[in-house]
């Protein structure tokens, strides 16, 4: 099973996760708010804004605070980017 760090030590399963999105238009912004609702929003910003939704096959929605496309190159297993680190820290 390959993990993927979102952040802070947070990890997810690769296997598991369906999209990497955006938080920003009205449609995520309503599948956050239902997500919650259903007691299946799990919040990994730790306080931080949220930067990316990462939709899972299971029906939860995790929130990251780092970029889509850092989570999709740590995906990938690309090397993380430096500024990436510092929005981290």
């Amino acid at each position: 099973m390959k993990l993927i760090n979102i952040g802070f030590g947070n990890m997810v399963s690769a296997a598991r996760l369906i999209a990497i999105v955006t938080p920003d238009s009205a449609p995520m912004k309503r599948i956050i708010q239902e997500a919650r609702d259903r007691d299946k929003l799990i919040d990994a910003t730790l306080g931080r804004r949220t930067r990316a939704v990462l939709i899972m096959d299971s029906d939860h929605v995790v929130l990251s605070s780092i970029l889509p496309e850092t989570v999709a190159a740590r995906l990938q297993g690309s090397p993380v980017l430096p500024e990436d680190e510092a929005v981290e820290n």
